[in-house]
């Protein structure tokens, strides 16, 4: 127990540790369902959704921008959201489009929801509660926006929440009460009406762009002026409302940076030859905004002059205009070469400032000597005019047309990218910003307005969006004072390493691709993972990738160990799979407590698979004191993020009614189709046994065996003895013996029970053609398949067959071992016992599945 606290301790660290390692990421998920199938649809969030993702994208933020999502699209779009916010200092979730409440809890509405059914809400609908739950085991603070307080659109009033049914309120969301460090802002007040508007903006996507492009504003301050905004719109018939447990200011559109200069200039000045150009460069605000400069200690020796003018001390100077900046020198000084100085500030938008000095070395420039010094300054000058435009050719040609691959899921990637200048004067302003994914440099995320001093090129780096495949481009303008400017475009292609393709999990909150289950692990991905592990060390996920490889081909040693270091590091889904070993007993002994307490800690983490394992352990009293109503609610939570084991557990709950619970086949059912929407080869198995008997559906045999079928190609282990029952009985089919025998026996390949029950069944009743040898070897795979002990009369049956049976097929099993056993124990001991060996050499795996 002490080792098992000091581990969770060190999770519990390792997850603050990552909100320091990631201390200024934010992301952002903005979601616009406007295109309904079954219910009116909305004219402005696809509008909304474009403006309000551009304000996040130029306030820095990752942005994850979707439209008109269907559930299973929004469970896909939000598990790559998550993934990228995990140890994000700030999430946020900007939804516009369909939501109501339900029994005080909110739910927003997919565009394929039709919501027909008691139990539609729970597999149709995304619970508000969930979402915000997922943002807090990923970020340090969350914020969720809504512009979803509209009308209940669908006619059914009654849901199933839980083990209750409830009444639907009709309109407006419900009030939320928000966790520590959280905001919820809502487009009007609980249990009121929020308008699409007249224009192409919701009133308040409208106000909330506006304002939240104000630099440097509090979020509850930007969301006051919002409100105001919008009650003014609307006159008072809309009033924007948030909850707020914030301890934490939020800023969103931070704007501190200083405007960047080279802090000390040198310059020869020739006297008495009339204003002489400084050559100053032009101050770049690397956040793209206007910058002024005001002259605060003038020359002493000479006076400065913009376009003829003479300049003040304390005159506001654009900061284009500096580079015009010129100095006059009357005749007579410098004789005897002297040193004088000018000093400057420049200040932006957002009151950041910063100080420049140009040290001047004044020479005479009367006589042979000093034309000589202006006839150097000359030629320097138009040097440097040619150099500079040189660099700039030199830079877009080094940087245009390349494309660089970058790797998905390691943090940002440094471009490499060869700048050939660290000239002041030289910048780099951003023409177009990726479509997707993130811009850095090593002090600050980087915006569409944003601009590069000519030092800062060579650190650029671009982290890709998890989920997205197409390569994007970025395009750059680079400029210098007096020199045309050269634009350039390169592309960034991501790219998927080769450990996450082979070895990547389904539902992986801290993954980056779909997944494979167990039995689509390749041999090749132990060597593609130790790779990857070798190239990333601080990257956990490749570690936990590595032990899955490794279980895959039986080196369960090896893989407790990679998964342990990846639990150690952070990885929530190998806090699971420390759980499903001790489950399992896999390389250990059975220890069901010990599987419970990392169940736990994975769930708390938001992990589907430990919400899942956890769930059915509370709900049924596994290793646990039992709670139903937890238990339950954890199952629905999985589900709801897509876990199809998850589902199939609920179906069976309310398709008997258990612990409580009341039955319900109709609402089983509904489980049952979202899995087989999520192709859930175990999902097509129950819900083909539903269509064949009726339960909560119409008899269809015609679809069941559609499923069946289906399942079967997938390499479910249980639908070839569905459908072998169904060819052995005649039911929706011509009965074929011969082909429900070829069924049975692939059932019991892959591990079926009641399948290799069924063979040997159909075996004794061929009556005296039967070959006894082959019923007395599935009776035995019957028993040692049967972990559960759920066909108790298997051993009985075997029991009644005589010596000389029994004989024949452990010969045979014995036979088809390639290593052997030693016999001990009674004929059916034997038979059991080398049936299971034979069973677990053709499939070496811990889980086929």
């Amino acid at each position: 127990m002490l080792r098992c606290c000091a581990f969770l301790a060190a999770v519990i660290l390792v997850g603050f540790a990552s909100f320091e390692a990631h201390a200024d990421r934010r992301v952002a998920l903005v979601i616009g369902n406007s295109e309904y199938r079954d219910i009116p649809a909305l004219k402005n969030p696809d509008k909304d959704a474009d403006d309000v993702s551009n304000t996040f994208r130029m306030a820095g933020f990752e942005v994850f921008l979707a439209k008109d999502l269907t559930k299973l699209q929004f469970e896909k779009q939000f598990r790559n959201y998550l993934a990228a916010a995990d140890g994000a200092e700030l999430a946020v979730v900007y939804y516009s489009g369909h939501g109501f409440q339900i029994g005080g809890e909110n739910f927003l509405i997919p565009v394929d929801a039709s919501l027909k059914d008691a139990a539609d809400i729970e597999v149709q609908a995304v619970k508000l509660d969930d979402v915000l739950e997922q943002m807090r085991s990923k970020s340090k603070i969350q914020v969720i926006i809504l512009d979803a307080c509209r009308n209940n659109p669908f006619p059914r009033k009654d849901y199933w929440l839980r083990d209750q049914l409830i009444t639907a309120g009709n309109t407006g969301l419900a009030q939320v009460k928000s966790s520590l460090n959280t905001l919820i802002a809502f487009a009007t007040e609980p249990g009121a009406v929020a308008y699409d508007g007249t224009g192409d903006l919701s009133p308040f996507s409208s106000a909330f762009s506006r304002r939240a492009l104000a630099p440097n504003q509090e979020i509850r301050t930007v969301m006051a002026a919002v409100r105001r905004d919008v009650v003014e719109a609307t006159s008072g018939k809309q009033v924007p409302w948030e909850n707020s447990s914030l301890i934490d200011d939020v800023v969103l559109m931070r704007r501190a940076t200083r405007p960047s200069l080279p802090p000390v200039l040198e310059k020869i000045v020739p006297s008495g030859i009339g204003p002489v150009a400084l050559d100053l460069p032009q101050p770049v605000d690397v956040d793209g905004g206007a910058v002024t400069v005001s002259i605060e200690r003038p020359p002493a020796l000479g006076r400065l002059t913009l376009d003829g003018k003479p300049v003040e001390i304390g005159a506001p100077i654009q900061g284009k205009d500096l580079p015009r900046l010129k100095m006059e020198i009357p005749k007579g000084v410098g004789a005897q070469e002297e040193v004088d100085m000018l000093a400057y500030a420049t200040h932006d938008e957002w009151g950041g400032e910063a100080q420049g000095i140009m040290v001047f070395r004044v020479k005479s420039g009367e006589g042979a000597q000093g034309e000589q010094v202006v006839a150097s300054l000359e030629a320097e000058q138009k040097q440097q005019v040619v150099a500079r435009g040189l660099h700039i050719t030199g830079a877009a040609e080094a940087i245009d047309k390349r494309d660089v691959a970058i790797p998905v899921g390691v943090g940002p990637v440094p471009l490499k990218l060869e700048f050939p200048t660290k000239d002041p004067a030289v910048s780099v302003k951003l023409a177009s910003y990726p479509a997707t994914g993130t811009l850095f440099l090593p002090d600050r995320t980087l915006s569409p307005d944003s601009s590069l001093m000519a030092d800062e090129v060579e650190h650029l780096s671009y982290e890709p969006q998890i989920g997205v495949a197409a390569p994007v481009e970025v395009g750059f303008e680079i400029r210098s004072d007096n020199t045309p400017s050269k634009p350039a475009t390169m592309k960034l292609s991501p790219n998927v390493d080769a450990c996450d393709r082979e070895a990547g999990e389904p539902l992986d909150l801290q993954g980056v691709v779909p997944g494979l289950l167990p039995n689509e692990i390749s041999s090749n991905a132990v060597d593609v993972c130790q790779a990857a592990v070798k190239a990333y060390p601080d990257v956990a996920r490749f570690r936990y990738q590595l032990g899955r490889a490794l279980l895959a081909v039986g080196k369960v040693d090896q893989a407790k160990r990679e998964i342990q270091e990846a639990a150690d590091k952070g990885h929530v889904r190998a806090v699971f799979e420390l759980g499903y070993l001790n489950a399992t007993g896999t390389g250990m002994p059975v220890n069901r407590k010990q599987a419970n307490t990392f169940y736990a800690a994975a769930s708390d983490k938001g992990d589907p698979y430990g919400m899942t394992s956890w769930g059915r352990a509370l709900f049924n009293g596994y290793g646990v004191e039992r709670d139903t109503g937890k238990g339950l609610d954890l199952l629905l939570k999985a589900a709801a993020m897509g876990h199809t084991y998850a589902m199939n557990d609920l179906a069976a709950i309310f398709t008997e009614g258990r612990n409580g619970v009341p039955a319900d086949p109709a609402r089983a059912v509904a489980f049952l189709k979202a899995g087989v929407e999520r192709q859930d080869m175990y999902s097509m198995n129950l819900l083909g046994r539903n269509y064949l008997s009726g339960r909560g559906i119409d008899k269809d045999p015609k679809a069941a065996l559609t499923l069946f079928q289906k399942a079967i190609d997938l390499g479910q282990p249980y639908a070839p003895g569905s459908l072998g029952r169904m060819y052995r009985d005649g039911v929706g089919v011509q009965q074929n013996l011969d082909e429900a025998q070829r069924l049975f026996e692939l059932a019991t390949t892959r591990g079926d029970q009641s399948g290799a029950y069924d063979r040997a069944a159909l075996e004794m009743q061929k009556g005296d053609q039967a070959d006894q040898a082959v019923a007395v070897r599935f009776l035995a795979f019957t028993v040692a398949l049967d972990a559960r002990n759920e066909l108790p009369d298997a051993k009985a049956t075997l029991a009644k067959f005589g010596t000389k049976a029994k004989t024949a097929a452990l010969k045979k099993l014995r036979g088809e071992l390639k290593s052997k056993i030693a016999a001990s124990g009674s004929l059916e001991d034997q038979l059991v016992k080398v049936a299971r060996a034979v069973w677990e050499q053709a499939n070496p795996r811990r889980d086929l599945f």
